[in-house]
């Protein structure tokens, strides 16, 4: 069966994996933009903004693991947009543009119904009405056989946490602090929950923890 992973999850030193105050200015909360400096300049990025730049080494190389053999995504609803509620419209189609970086069937979680939504380069985003099991079963036969991975948000990943489904996550521990925001793993149990850290490296932008559930 495929696995359902975290990749390169970013929080901050003091454990928040967003902001405070998320808006349609900021949408990862106000200063949850800099928990990505360590992502944003690899060629992994770069790659996904169409240009042949940017740096290699640990960094991108967490960044490109991150993407490899994912055959779906599941994303909490303000991971697709800032839209609260019923869907007033369907003109809202992502924060990426007319082709997001996906590539593969995307389930995002929601109380509100809404159409799939096709987008340029293989996205399709599809939207669960029915909670996480249903969304995860959805992914795993949409993915063929490869891994499934959770996009986020901090809510999102704490629910599937919580129900013992994740099998690995790759956290990228930033030197910045928040204060105040969404907190990853306050209140959770990882060695209850089968969790040991398997990998850590560490890169001049961030610390890469990479957290396995052991096999039963």
């Amino acid at each position: 069966m495929s696995r359902l992973r975290i990749n390169c999850f970013a929080i901050s030193l003091d454990g928040y994996g967003a902001g405070p105050d998320q808006s349609l200015d900021d949408p990862l909360g106000v200063g949850g933009e800099t928990l990505h400096e360590w992502f944003v300049p690899t060629r992994t990025f770069q790659k996904m903004l169409g240009k042949d730049s940017g740096t290699t080494g640990i960094d991108d190389e967490f960044a490109a693991r991150g993407m490899a053999n994912i055959g779906a995504w599941i994303l909490g609803r303000n991971m697709f947009g800032p839209v609260r509620g019923p869907w007033p419209d369907e003109q809202w189609k992502g924060w990426w543009g007319e082709e997001p970086p996906y590539h593969v069937p995307v389930f995002v979680l929601t109380h509100h119904a809404r159409a799939p939504l096709t987008m340029k380069g293989g996205t399709t985003f599809h939207f669960v009405t029915d909670g996480i099991d249903a969304a995860l079963e959805r992914a795993r036969a949409a993915a063929g056989g490869k891994d499934v991975r959770v996009g986020g948000g901090v809510a999102t990943i704490r629910e599937y946490l919580q129900a013992g489904l994740l099998d690995e996550m790759h956290l990228a521990i930033s030197g910045a602090l928040l204060g105040r925001g969404e907190a990853l793993l306050a209140g959770i149990d990882l060695p209850r929950l089968g969790f040991r850290c398997s990998e850590r490296v560490t890169s001049p932008n961030a610390l890469h923890v990479v957290l396995t559930k052991d096999k039963p």
